[in-house]
């Protein structure tokens, strides 16, 4: 069994359930409070007194609590989920075929999701001027937090500040694209070195994952005042335009999901994995049905190793081997939700990313897509940091937050059917290798 699915799964928050429900009551009445204001207060003195020195203010130290804990826990869990492609000696060249293709179709699923904000663009037509202030708002609570050195690389220079000089350094800096790098190479060593003082130092970080992960869920335990304070401050801006933006939002979402679930997919299974896309969507009904129902990886895992004995009949070492990395690793939903989310929010308050930016996002998100923990808000301390990192204001993940638990059973299914579409393909790559020793 992976390791990193077993601590995701213990370190989840307890109560997941009712966590929902309060994160989705303090969404409706910090909309339904804020919306009131908007259109009975307008710009009354007290407006912005409230939003000034008790909702700014609490919404704050609840983001600052996530970026604090960010680096550790991108760190750790990239780490993590690269050596575990190696753990199994006989299957090495299988882990490496996993490493590749996860790469790959996740930048091929963060492509999509960008191309599809880029020009379905559904955050734009906000106002501008509510727009502004929140920006400069945003632009004073984040001074000290993060810092930006990524901004003042470009060309050739951005592509050569990914490999840090000095990881402390970086780390200490939050440069978010050069720790992840580091933390790839230093995964990929983990992985091709088999010794028992290897394996130590893996156990320690994953100490330090475990810990994270505990750490986040007492923290997503404010999310539902948070939420609240998020979109209290922001309904009392933007007033009426927020419901039609954040239907237009899930719309995107939604669109960029189905093209990865019914586009890509089925051209690797086709022409890589030699399935009929037909018939390995009707044998996998029933892991596409736990996992809308459950919004879990980790809780479909069972159902997904049956099904892929069981009606795939694929061989059981790999798939076995693919699935249970995948739980972790092999998150196509989840980053396509986080490179929609960082570029409609960047449009809905009129920050214009550049080509270099854009990349920034999509490299942060392939890579978050590997380290990003399969368990409820792991994605929200990555999409804040990538917020922050291209001058978003953070607080405005509130307002994607409400209808998180729609889109968070969606970009699961599509998780949990990637997985096993990445099975079949490294099973038919892997029919000419030896067979593994048992």
């Amino acid at each position: 069994m992976n390791d990193a699915a077993e601590i995701a799964r213990e370190a989840a928050p307890p109560g997941h359930s009712r966590l929902q429900w309060r994160i989705l009551i303090g969404f409706v009445l910090g909309l339904v409070l804020g919306l009131a204001t908007y259109s009975l207060a307008g710009e009354a003195a007290w407006v912005d007194t409230v939003t000034t020195y008790v909702t700014g203010p609490i919404g704050q130290i609840f983001l600052r609590l996530l970026f604090m804990l960010v680096i550790p826990l991108l760190f750790s869990a990239l780490v993590v989920g690269i050596a575990e492609m190696g753990e199994i000696r006989a299957l090495r060249r299988v882990g490496i075929r996993t490493l590749v293709y996860t790469l790959v179709v996740s930048a091929i699923a963060v492509a999509v999701s960008l191309a599809a904000v880029n020009i379905l663009r559904p955050g734009d037509g906000v106002d501008p001027v509510a727009a502004q202030q929140l920006l400069a708002q945003g632009a004073d609570n984040a001074k000290g937090i993060l810092a930006k050195s990524h901004e003042a690389a470009g060309g050739v220079d951005a592509v050569v500040a990914i490999v840090p000089s000095n990881v402390i350094s970086a780390m200490s800096g939050n440069d978010i694209l050069a720790v992840m790098f580091f933390a790839l190479f230093f995964g990929i060593g983990l992985l091709l070195v088999q010794t028992p003082r290897s394996a130590t130092l893996k156990d320690a970080i994953e100490g330090v994952f475990e810990v994270s992960m505990k750490l986040i869920g007492l923290v997503i335990q404010l999310a539902p005042f948070a939420i609240f304070c998020f979109m209290f401050n922001l309904a009392a801006q933007f007033g009426w335009d927020l419901i039609v933006k954040l239907a237009a939002y899930v719309g995107v979402v939604l669109l960029a999901l189905a093209i990865q679930m019914f586009g890509v997919f089925p051209l690797l299974l086709e022409f890589i994995g030699r399935k009929s896309p037909v018939a390995f969507f009707r044998e996998t009904r029933e892991v596409s049905v736990m996992a809308f129902s459950t919004a879990s990886s980790n809780a479909t895992l069972p159902t997904s190793l049956r099904v892929a004995e069981t009606e795939l009949r694929l061989p059981r070492q790999i798939a076995r081997f693919v699935l249970t990395i995948g739980a972790t690793a092999n998150q196509n939903g989840t980053a396509m939700f986080e490179g929609v989310t960082v570029l409609f929010l960047a449009q809905f308050f009129g920050v214009d990313l550049s080509l270099s930016q854009q990349l920034f996002v999509m490299l942060v998100c392939i890579l978050a897509g590997v380290g990003t923990a399969g368990v409820p808000a792991g994605s929200l301390p990555v999409i804040a940091l990538i917020m922050d990192g291209v001058g978003v204001p953070p607080e405005g993940i509130g307002l994607i937050l409400g209808v998180d638990r729609f889109l968070d059973m969606c970009r699961t299914t599509l998780n949990v059917v990637g997985d096993l579409v990445c099975a079949q393909v490294i099973s038919t790559l892997s029919e000419g290798d030896p067979a593994p020793s048992a």
